[in-house]
């Protein structure tokens, strides 16, 4: 199975968007990793799914509803080594050379470059890297909702979807049929500053 994120991803999404500089009316958004999820599956032997997701990643970004496409960027960071399937043998397969690589490549990363949409929802862009690959990278992103919280702060949660390749990052070990992607789905909840 050759998982990747996103975020992954990756992911990663993650929090809607990016694009021309004008930040006078967007804010700073920290991501909550106690409320955030990217998680990932992939077929196993072409007969059922393998899912798994990663448990330590951080990320902000600047997010304005009104601006649209105007200014929105995200910056997420994943541990890869993070990487959890709830079965620890495979974990340490897939944090091998074979896979994530993880003591060469102890992270993946995403940085939008932009987005196309509106405040609901959209197409987000931007640079995606693992094993020390780089690609640019496109897919749909929406707004769940944002509002103040019980503790006096402010929240906005997104959610996306991305469907990697890992072969084009390098990624290469055969699992069978439908294991040549990986399905990578992100739930992103960040707290304005």
């Amino acid at each position: 199975m050759r998982p990747l994120t996103c975020l992954m991803s990756l992911a990663i999404l993650a929090a809607t968007f990016a694009g021309t500089p004008n930040t006078a009316t967007a804010s700073e958004y920290r991501i909550d990793p106690a409320h955030s999820f990217i998680q990932f599956r992939t077929k196993h032997v072409g007969i059922s799914w393998l899912i798994g997701r990663f448990n330590r990643f951080e990320g902000q970004m600047t997010y304005d509803p009104d601006a649209g496409q105007a200014y929105q960027s995200i910056e997420i960071t994943i541990d890869a080594a993070s990487l959890d399937t709830n079965h620890s043998e495979r974990d340490r397969h897939l944090r091998s050379p074979q896979f994530f690589n993880v003591d060469e490549h102890p992270e993946v990363t995403f940085v939008s470059t932009g987005y196309e949409g509106d405040k609901s929802g959209g197409v987000l862009s931007g640079d995606l890297t693992l094993l020390d690959v780089t690609r640019n990278v496109s897919f749909n992103v929406s707004k769940i909702a944002e509002g103040n919280d019980p503790w006096g702060g402010y929240r906005a949660g997104f959610e996306g979807e991305y469907v990697v390749t890992p072969a084009e990052f390098g990624m290469n070990y055969r699992l069978g049929p439908g294991a040549e992607t990986v399905e990578v789905q992100l739930f992103i909840e960040a707290i304005r500053q």
